[in-house]
């Protein structure tokens, strides 16, 4: 059984009836993230993709931005091999020399729930985190029929919530080809987005301009600021999002797109990347 799943025993009820089986859940664990052995956070995850996850972070904190700025990610100080993940729970991310640690006072003082990506920060000045990457400018363009089509190809690609019906999961589209590149799950919004956005950084792909990132769940804040950190023009959820969400891709110059379903979506920023299917433009290429 994968690490990101766990057996237990159960009693269904219905129909006043009990029957007793085995059932599969989404695996919950702590993760203590270090930069250069010092603890930065400790978060609760999915234990899967923890290097990416790690990595994801650290750019959504905008500690990084490159791939060349990580000298390695290790478990528990010791360097990644087989059967490291089935142990440990800490992991290690080594800057290159010159590239600036974080300060001691980022650290997070609590632990951060699978529901919140944002807990620990010691003031709202820290909220917000600065890009490196402008989006407003990318010349991006999708269809309708594009972004309708974004959830259901996404679903199609979450193999553990089809096991236990309880992870969010994150997918980063190529819209110039209109494949869908990389998907994560976790049992935290969040931490699924550092998946997909930490490893693409390690595959050297920032930033990702022509992209377009899709959720399962909401499109909060947060969610909204790492797709910006890591220069993705365009956010997409199946639910709603936040006021202060589309605040940020108004300021940003990125699309927003909510409720995502069935036939229909609400657009709440970035209007012009999304064009109607009767313009003359193939489905997933940009102009």
């Amino acid at each position: 059984m994968a690490r990101s799943e766990s057996r237990v025993r159960v009693v269904r009820v219905k129909a006043g009836e009990r029957d007793a089986r085995a059932d599969v859940l989404a695996a919950e664990e702590p993760l203590e993230i270090r930069v250069n052995g010092r603890r930065l956070a400790v978060t609760m995850r999915t234990p899967t993709e923890d290097f990416s996850l790690a990595v994801g972070f650290l750019l959504s904190e905008g500690l990084i931005g490159a791939a060349d700025e990580v000298h390695s990610v290790r478990y528990c100080g010791r360097d990644f091999g087989p059967g490291a993940e089935d142990t440990d729970n800490t992991v290690d991310v080594v800057l290159r020399p010159g590239v600036q640690a974080p300060a001691p006072e980022m650290e997070r003082q609590v632990l951060m729930s699978s529901a919140c990506g944002l807990c620990g920060r010691t003031s709202i000045e820290n909220v917000r985190t600065q890009s490196r990457f402008p989006v407003d400018g990318d010349p991006m363009r999708v269809t309708e029929s594009f972004v309708l089509q974004m959830p259901e190809v996404l679903r199609e690609r979450q193999k553990v919530f089809d096991r236990t019906g309880g992870l969010h999961a994150a997918g980063l589209f190529n819209t110039a080809t209109g494949e869908l590149v990389a998907v994560r799950e976790d049992v935290g919004r969040h931490n699924a987005v550092d998946k997909v956005l930490g490893w693409a950084l390690l595959e050297g792909m920032l930033p990702l301009s022509g992209h377009a990132l899709m959720v399962s769940g909401r499109a909060s804040f947060e969610l909204t600021q790492k797709a910006m950190t890591a220069g993705v023009p365009m956010l997409a959820s199946v639910s709603a999002p936040s006021s202060l969400a589309v605040d940020l891709a108004r300021e940003a110059g990125m699309t927003l797109a909510g409720f995502v379903r069935g036939d229909r979506f609400v657009i709440y920023a970035g209007e012009h990347r999304i064009l109607p299917d009767v313009a003359a433009v193939p489905a997933c290429e940009p102009q």
